[in-house]
Formats: structure tokens, C-alpha cells, sequence
């Protein structure tokens, strides 16, 4: 028999397994010792000085607890089957690459960056010596972006796909199963590689093939019928279908895109810095409390402010907050700095940072047009190119206390950062530009009268954020997810302009390899 209860618990009681137990079961007046009980919703509410968490369980009397998941990595051999590629083996790429499998086809990955063990020592030569491999980084590799950040895993985007088959596939593949509890989920950058790496397992057991360290350099068209790709060295691969899923910074490809004559369009993005706190001083805020104690996790924030440059108005937003996290360098070509921010598991960095980024939309990037549906994307480069230079030419980050920012001050020094290349001090409004530095000015003031204490220069803001999604979008058919002129070509994820994080990227891959399939091909027996 299976009691459902919904109730709101002290931190304490909601996070010591033991204590969790008794108090559930007390509540739902069961005195079974063989009682099972386990959580399967959990929130925070921290809206008052007492925090609460809203729980909803599940108490279990005469039986043991069934599987929380019911996805299973049984996945049939298609090393025989018709080939589909797919470019990228982030988030959208890696979950395509199972629902071709699911459905018959055998996908054939081509990722540029190297596997998540080679992988590490690129990110090392990054924080340690300044070096930036311009093929396997912070953002190019096993996993794309995703493995080597926060692993947040909350989305609105309902309508995309199966969300909770999206989470058990993750469960299924080494993640913890909490990410099917948590209002907020997370994995982590600790433990996202070791997922990453069972996932590549499942696509290589199932007879599937991914091609590490290698780049696609051309299109195969015929007429205008996508048939495979050109590889570095010049090796053709011809396929059913390609499936684009490069993520947000590969530039190349919308360069080769372009040059091909196959439709791009510039699209509104999203652009600013990364403010650091104390982890300590935003708990203090959130949880009302000078000590969060053992049992609530680290506190986050969303805060958003319109704000308004020259009549015209935009947003200033938080993006991608991390907490008890780091700051890492971003970027995917020497002579740029940029930043992104990441978290472990435990959230346990004595840091909290966030993205605080303004909307740039396509009539802000006047002086550019000669670019074409490129613009954004060089007004992007630009901009990091100009903060390495500014800050020194290596991989140190430019950087100004926040309230000295706010008063157009620079401080010969700065605060203890999480940022392990280091930080450089400068004048952040010359960087930015006086657009982005007035929106960015009155969204902090804004975010200031919301959490009393947010404005300090125990805070610094560290730049630039420049990465918040692609500055292009490849159009494809609403419907099919066909590119809207190229046949059998499948823009997928967010550097097709599709998705915005882990989880959208992964449920847009399985979509559009379902699309392919359902489109052009049949579905296998």
C-alpha cells in the first residue's frame, strides 16, 4: 500500500535522512517499523525568516520502494543500421544521438573537442598557463558547455519534449536521482563528467560511432539536399541526415554556413559580466540568517530590471547563477576573455556568482551591418577581444568592485576571487561601452532595492559574460525542424537558436532526431 502525503518541514527535518523518515511518517500516522519512505518533490521556501521546505512523499507500508525511474539503458544494436550524423556531442548532440539509436539509426558524432579525460588538461593550460586550445575548452569537447558547469537542469520549456524522460535518461546514466525531486535540479560539475562519459558508453556499446578531435570543415550539398560533410583531413562522410548541434560558439560554422549561401539570421541575445559575492553574505540575505547551518544548501537569486538607455527600454537579468561556485575563463580562441560561471555537487565554494547581462537586440548593433546576419556575432568578438587587451593579453579577467563601478571609481585593488587565472583592475565602463554600462548601472541599483546588501564592494563584477546564447540562429520549419532551405539538414540546440540550457538543448536533440526519422526515414523494427 502507497500513503501520498504533502507537508512543509524544517530544513533540518527535510535533509537528515533519519529524521526525514520519522517526521513523514508521524505526519501520515503510520507506526510501521517496516515502513518505507522516500521524497519525490522538494522545494524551498524562503520567502519568510523561517525557512520552510515544502515536501510532497511517498510512504510505502508491506513493500519496498518500486524504481523511481523506469527508463532503461537497454539500447539495440545499430552498427549495421543507416548512418545520420551529428555535429556536436553537447547536450542537444549526445541526447539525439540516443533517440536515433531508441528508434534504429546509428549515429556517427563528429566533436571537435577532445573526450572529458584529454579535456582536463586543456582547461588546465587555460587557468594555469593563459594557453587556449581553440579546439577543445571551457566550451568545445565531450559534453559541449554543459560538463563543465553548474549541471542546472530547471527549464520552462514545457512544451519541447518529455521532460522526465530527459531526467531518467540522466538517472540512467550516473546522475543522482534527487535531480527527479528537486524544484531546482542540479548535477554539478563535479559529477557531470562522469555522466557525460556513460553516455558516451551507451552510444559506443550500442554500436554507434563518435569521432573525437575531429572537425568539420564543409558541407556536402547536393542541389539543395544535405549529404554528409567534409571532415578535417579531408575524409567525406555521407549519411541520411545531419543533425547541426555545434552549441552557441561555434563561429566557424556559421562563418561556413554563410559563405555556402545557406540561410542565417541575426538574432536578439544577451551580454554584460559576472558579479562574485561572498557565498556567505547572499545566504545572509535569502535565509535571513548570519549562518545558512549544515542542512539548506547554498542560496541562489533571479532578479531581472528594465531599465532604459536613450528612451529605448531593455532588461537586465541574471543569468546562469551559480552558487557556492566559480568563475571559470571561457574562452574558444587566444586574444579573448571570457567568463562563465560553474558549480560542484555540494555547492560548497566559499563564492556565489552570477551572469548579470543586458538584452542586445538587433538595432543595437548599428555600425555592424556590414556583417550581415553576422553582426552579433562580431560585436561579440569584439568585445572579448577587447577585454583580453585591456586586461593585460592573457587569460586574466578584467574586474571592478561593484560599488566602485556604480561610482565610475578604480581601485588599484580588487577582492580574493574564485577566477583561477586572476583578475586585473580597470575602469569596466570603458570596456563596455556607455550602453551597456548605464543598463548595467541601473539594473544593479534596481537588484540593490530588492536585497538589501546585494550593493558592496565586498561584490566585484568580473567581464566579460558574453556567451549567454547564440548571436545567430540557423531557421528551420516550425513543424519538421528542417532547415527552411536546405533538405536534411537539422539546426538543433542553442547555437541554432533553439534551446537555452542542458535540458532544453537535450529534449531539442531528441526532437529533431525524431523529426529526421519520421521525416525521411523509417522507423526500425
Amino acid at each position: 500500500m502507497k500513503k501520498t502525503i504533502r507537508t512543509v518541514l524544517r530544513p533540518e527535518e527535510a535533509y537528515d535522512p533519519e529524521l526525514f523518515e520519522e517526521v513523514i511518517c508521524k505526519r501520515a500516522g503510520i507506526s510501521d517499523p517496516d515502513s518505507k519512505v522516500r521524497a519525490i518533490r522538494r522545494s524551498i521556501d524562503a520567502r519568510s525568516k523561517r525557512v520552510k521546505i515544502n515536501i510532497e512523499a511517498e510512504v510505502y507500508l508491506n513493500e519496498g520502494l518500486p524504481p523511481l525511474i523506469s527508463y532503461q539503458r537497454d539500447y539495440p544494436n545499430v552498427s549495421g543500421a543507416d548512418p545520420v550524423i551529428i555535429v556536436g556531442f553537447g547536450p542537444a548532440g549526445m541526447f539525439a544521438a540516443l533517440r536515433l539509436i531508441e528508434l534504429g539509426y546509428k549515429p556517427i558524432v563528429i566533436e571537435r573537442g577532445s573526450d572529458v579525460q584529454k579535456r582536463r588538461r586543456d582547461l588546465a593550460a587555460i587557468n594555469k598557463e593563459h594557453k587556449v586550445n581553440p579546439e577543445s575548452n571551457y566550451c568545445f569537447g565531450e559534453g559541449g558547455a554543459g560538463t563543465y558547469s553548474d549541471g542546472k537542469l530547471y527549464t520552462r520549456s514545457k512544451k519541447r519534449g518529455d521532460i522526465q524522460k530527459s531526467l531518467e535518461i540522466l538517472v540512467a546514466h550516473g546522475a543522482t536521482e534527487e535531480i527527479l525531486i528537486d524544484a531546482h535540479p542540479h548535477i554539478g560539475t563535479n559529477k557531470l563528467p562522469k555522466v557525460v562519459q556513460e553516455i558516451r558508453e551507451s552510444v559506443l556499446g550500442a554500436g554507434g560511432e563518435i569521432l573525437f578531435d575531429t572537425k568539420v570543415i564543409d558541407f556536402i550539398l547536393e542541389g539543395d539536399v544535405m549529404r554528409g560533410v567534409v571532415l578535417g583531413e579531408g575524409e567525406k562522410l555521407l549519411a541520411e541526415g545531419v543533425i547541426l548541434a555545434t552549441g552557441h560558439s561555434a563561429r566557424d560554422i556559421f562563418h561556413l554556413l554563410h559563405e555556402k549561401d545557406i540561410l542565417v539570421e541575426a538574432k536578439p541575445f544577451a551580454m554584460g559580466v559576472r558579479v562574485e559575492h561572498p557565498q556567505q553574505l547572499i545566504d545572509k540575505i535569502q535565509y535571513s540568517c548570519d549562518d545558512r547551518g549544515p542542512y539548506l544548501p547554498a542560496s541562489s537569486y533571479s532578479l531581472v530590471q528594465q531599465t532604459f538607455y536613450q528612451r529605448i527600454q531593455r532588461g537586465v537579468f541574471s543569468f546562469c547563477m551559480c552558487p557556492g561556485g566559480f568563475i571559470v575563463p571561457a574562452a574558444t580562441n587566444p586574444g579573448e576573455v571570457v567568463v562563465n560561471g560553474m558549480s560542484p555537487s555540494r555547492r560548497d565554494s566559499r563564492y556565489a556568482n552570477s551572469g548579470i547581462v543586458t538584452a542586445i537586440e538587433l538595432e543595437d548593433l548599428r555600425g555592424y551591418e556590414r556583417f550581415g546576419p553576422l553582426a552579433g556575432l562580431e560585436f561579440q568578438k569584439e568585445l572579448e577581444q577587447r577585454a583580453c587587451l585591456m586586461a593585460g593579453g592573457t587569460q586574466a579577467a578584467p574586474a571592478q568592485p561593484l560599488i566602485d563601478f556604480l561610482n565610475d571609481k578604480v581601485s588599484s585593488t580588487l577582492n580574493d576571487t574564485s577566477y583561477q587565472p586572476g583578475l586585473s583592475s580597470i575602469d569596466m565602463s570603458e570596456l563596455l561601452g556607455e550602453n551597456m554600462t548605464s543598463r548595467l548601472k541601473d539594473g544593479f541599483r534596481g537588484f540593490g532595492k530588492r536585497m538589501r546588501g546585494y550593493l558592496t564592494n565586498e561584490a566585484q563584477i568580473v567581464g566579460v559574460e558574453s556567451r549567454t546564447s547564440s548571436p545567430v540562429r540557423i531557421p528551420r520549419d516550425k513543424d519538421s525542424c528542417e532547415h527552411l532551405t536546405i533538405k536534411r539538414l537539422y539546426p538543433c540546440g542553442e547555437g541554432a537558436g533553439y534551446a537555452g540550457g542542458i535540458l532544453s538543448a537535450a529534449m531539442d536533440g531528441q526532437k529533431c532526431a525524431e523529426k529526421l526519422v519520421f521525416n525521411y526515414l523509417k522507423i526500425s523494427s
